[in-house]
């Protein structure tokens, strides 16, 4: 009967420690989130032969470079700026996707863990009563 009665207290303190670890590691992954929401810019990273987006002109000077070759198309001004907008705004879409997806995922993985948790911790109180 002994051996009986500790199985599931095994297994409540498991679930319980189980909640506790996946609820740290929820809680780090939505601050980081909710930082890179803030500025979504810099949240992703990114190839380092890629060209740069931190302004117009570095842009720019990426996109000349990569076409130095002899017969390579070099597009003018108005259509570099539009591309340069272009590339800004995907990647800031992007980022903005991946971090509310992670907000949400986390989020509804904090509500399992706490009701996990206070669920079993119930349980095991109510066991421990019982075995008394």
């Amino acid at each position: 009967m002994e051996k009986q009665s500790k199985i599931p207290m095994i297994y409540g303190y498991a679930v319980c420690l189980v909640a506790v670890i996946t609820l740290l590691i929820s809680v780090t992954s939505l601050v980081n989130a909710i930082i890179d929401l803030s500025d979504p810019m810099h949240a992703q990273w990114v190839d380092p032969k890629a060209p740069s987006l931190v302004s117009f002109e570095n842009y720019k000077m990426d996109i000349l470079k990569s076409g130095e070759k002899e017969q390579a198309y070099i597009p003018d001004e108005v259509t570099l700026l539009a591309m340069f907008n272009a590339a800004k705004d995907d990647r800031i879409q992007s980022a903005k996707h991946k971090t509310n997806q992670t907000i949400i995922v986390n989020s509804l993985l904090i509500i399992i863990c706490l009701v996990l948790f206070f669920t079993h911790w119930r349980w095991m109180r109510r066991l421990s009563k019982v075995g008394e």
